[in-house]
């Protein structure tokens, strides 16, 4: 058995520089698992920090993903900004006494996507849980950095999805070309709101909608 002719002490010092400087290899060869923001800001996706999430850099990626994988008419994609924009109107329309709170959760429904991009339902399906543990825990930390619950009370989820489907339905009728029949079948028939007359927004103009609606909300 050999001991260290150092000594004891600047062994074990020098063992753990050692491990140190491995460790730190290992991060700088590991996959990069952040991204940084227009803000600034750098998020971690493996584990994000409500200090790392700003409200303009989710208006602005929203406003640039598209909704449908961008199989819509018109000069401009249907960003999923402006669908966060239509499904908070239509709580409001389902639940008139909507308190703020339940607003501002339905406009930061998708707010997730700023980072994942819009998957559509089927490939989500093909993805399986681990994305949705992914999109969940980033959704949570987002609840939490705008003064929201981490997870949404399962009353609110409900109504939020079914305005969520109304506004699936109109979009994908007017928009992304399915026939009425096929988006009864997938959506189902939307009851209580009013049909709207939808126009793709330029992403500017977009960004700014949603901004707009959340300061309202937010004051």
């Amino acid at each position: 058995m050999t001991s260290c002719r150092a000594g004891p002490v600047l062994c074990a010092k020098g063992c753990e520089i050692e491990a140190e400087t491995n460790m730190a290899r290992k991060r700088e060869q590991a996959p990069r698992a952040w991204q940084r923001m227009l803000s600034g800001r750098r998020l971690d996706l493996l584990n994000p920090s409500p200090l790392d999430i700003e409200i303009e850099d989710i208006a602005h990626g929203l406003a640039r993903v598209a909704r449908w994988n961008g199989q819509t008419e018109g000069a401009h994609a249907f960003s999923v900004a402006q669908h966060c924009v239509l499904v908070e109107r239509f709580v409001v329309a389902l639940r008139p006494r909507a308190r703020r709170g339940l607003r501002l959760a339905a406009l930061l429904h998708d707010a997730a996507e700023y980072v994942i991009g819009d998957l559509v339902s089927p490939f989500k399906a093909a993805v399986g849980l681990d994305y949705k543990a992914f999109e969940n825990h980033l959704m949570s930390a987002i609840h939490i950095r705008f003064g929201l619950p981490p997870l949404a009370e399962a009353q609110d989820t409900v109504l939020i999805k079914r305005a969520d489907r109304c506004a699936a339905y109109f979009e994908a009728v007017q928009l992304s070309g399915f026939t009425i029949a096929e988006a009864r079948r997938f959506f189902g028939v939307p009851r209580g709101v009013n049909p709207p007359k939808l126009t793709p927004l330029p992403a500017m103009k977009a960004q700014a909608l949603f901004l707009q609606r959340f300061q309202s909300l937010s004051a």
